[in-house]
């Protein structure tokens, strides 16, 4: 068993990004702002859970107030490219905010 393959490439399941919600125009203010979650998880999961929170059907997010990402994308890929100070951030809304 090679010991330095596994630590070199540790399983992105095991990884968290830190996500910061913020609300945008009409949308309520969650109580609680950061979450994390795994990075390997899908974006959908990510909009499945606000949905939850706000108690609402639909709800339309934003990575830095500038585009809406596709459910299919991975949190770690939206993090890397995307993530500001060590977190990603995502606007929401209750009704379109951004083109």
């Amino acid at each position: 068993m090679d010991s330095e393959a596994t630590l070199a490439s540790p399983p992105a399941v095991a990884q968290k990004v830190i996500v910061l919600f913020r609300a945008t125009g009409d949308a309520p203010i969650l109580k609680q702002s950061k979450f994390k979650i795994g990075a390997a998880e899908k974006f959908a999961k990510v909009i499945d859970f606000l949905c939850r929170q706000l108690h609402r059907e639909t709800v339309f997010v934003y990575i830095n107030s500038a585009f809406s990402p596709s459910p299919d994308e991975t949190v770690l890929d939206l993090f890397e490219n995307f993530g500001i100070d060590g977190k990603l951030v995502v606007n929401y809304a209750c009704s379109m905010a951004w083109g």
